[in-house]
């Protein structure tokens, strides 16, 4: 009998590690415009955006009531978003937002090629890259 041979589609969800939920799903609301909603049965909490979305952990939950990494820390993730606009139109948001900039607009190779990125941190430490295949 031969192997099952398939291939991967898409990223459907992320799961973040948070130290406080609330903050944390703001910051994503405010910041990267993400829409916050409430799932499931325990009434947890995903931040969707696109065909995507994040599902936000407390780092003190119980891990028999919910799966996760042998190491679920806060602070842990560099994530990657694309926007559809220019890298100084996100710079200028970000400050607006009182979100410090770490880096950029820098060049770098995604997924589909050339794109510039700004980083910043998210309220957890989480590394966050905002990319636009736009140039500037």
């Amino acid at each position: 009998m031969s192997p099952v041979r398939f291939a991967v589609d898409r990223l459907d969800h992320v799961t973040l590690n948070c130290r406080d939920i609330d903050i944390t799903a703001s910051w994503y609301q405010r910041v990267l415009g993400m829409d916050r909603e409430e799932f499931g049965r325990q009434q947890r909490t995903c931040l969707k955006f696109g065909g995507q979305k994040l599902n936000l952990r407390p780092v003190l939950a119980d891990e028999g009531e919910w799966a996760t990494a042998e190491a679920p820390l806060s602070g842990a993730a560099d994530l990657c978003f694309v926007t559809a606009v220019r890298p100084s139109d996100v710079v200028e948001h970000l400050g607006r937002c009182g979100v410090a900039v770490e880096e950029g607009p820098v060049e770098r190779i995604g997924a589909l090629g050339l794109m510039t990125s700004v980083y910043c941190r998210d309220p957890d430490g989480n590394l966050i890259e905002i990319a636009s295949y736009l140039g500037d």
